[in-house]
């Protein structure tokens, strides 16, 4: 009977660790994959998708720059001296907000579109895909803004901007095409893929992101036009990176999972929409 009951036990004892087992297997197949770790092309920035071989090359895929006399010219200098009148305006604040790529900050400027936190913590996917990718579309401007060395507008019009911390380096870098706006909209771009639903909202933010930077006063209007259209292009390349798809769908589960969670951005929205809101006066 001792060695009957000793037998059951085990055999309970058993059941007990083979239920452990599959309730952690199974809650390891719930648990979100890890980021895989990134090599750094300097402290605490990430390297990019592609290499430099593989990017658009701005010289190759943009006009010349506006030439003295041109129509193209006079819009630039029309937008601009509009959109001067923004300044001190919630609109201005919000084109500084915009010009801030570092992270954590930088992501949380999609947030409101895509309606749903960018951070490491909640989607951490979607944060080192946004990091990554903002160094492959701003890399690819650089052989056109190296070759131009376009003049920026505060240079020209004597103007201040809305970042006056980071004129004197701005002096020394190629207006034309900008950065910014080629980062801004490879972001709208690839987020509107991972949040379909999204598209609209999406894409104007990315539009505003690339615009912030007229009302600035650190680009001209053609600047961010061309920018916008090496994003695009940036992104285009990007689908042909495996790596890059991956992470992709890392990114669309990811989201889907934060939306089941009911997390909402922790940035002001109603703020942003009104800034949004406020646009240059007509030329007269």
């Amino acid at each position: 009977m001792m060695s009957l009951g000793c037998g059951a036990a085990r055999s309970r004892v058993l059941l007990v660790l083979a239920f452990a087992v599959a309730i952690s297997g199974c809650a390891s197949l719930e648990k979100p994959s890890e980021v895989p770790a990134v090599p750094e092309i300097s402290p605490g920035i990430p390297a990019g998708y592609l290499s430099t071989q593989a990017l658009p090359n701005s010289l190759v895929l943009i006009p010349t720059s506006p030439a003295s006399g041109s129509t193209a010219l006079a819009l630039d200098e029309e937008v601009s001296r509009t959109s001067l009148a923004l300044r001190g305006t919630p609109r201005w604040n919000l084109a500084a907000e915009d010009a801030n790529l570092r992270f954590p900050r930088a992501a949380n400027a999609f947030s409101c579109s895509l309606n749903a936190p960018i951070t490491e913590q909640d989607t951490p996917h979607l944060h080192t895909l946004m990091r990554r990718t903002l160094v492959d579309a701003g890399s690819s401007t650089n052989l056109a803004k190296k070759h131009y060395m376009r003049a920026r507008p505060f240079v020209v019009n004597q103007e201040p901007t809305c970042t006056p911390l980071e004129e004197n380096s701005l002096r020394k870098n190629g207006s034309y095409p900008s950065g910014h706006a080629a980062i801004g909209w490879a972001w709208a771009l690839i987020l509107s893929e991972i949040a379909p639903e999204q598209t609209d909202p999406i894409l104007a933010r990315g539009r505003a992101f690339g615009q912030s930077r007229v009302i600035c006063n650190v680009h001209w209007q053609s600047d961010v036009i061309e920018g916008r259209f090496i994003g695009a292009a940036t992104v285009a390349v990007l689908h042909a990176d495996a790596v890059f798809r991956a992470d992709l769908e890392s990114a669309k589960a990811e989201l889907a999972t934060a939306r089941g969670k009911g997390l909402k951005p922790t940035r002001d929205c109603k703020a942003e929409a009104e800034a949004l809101d406020q646009q240059p006066p007509p030329a007269p």
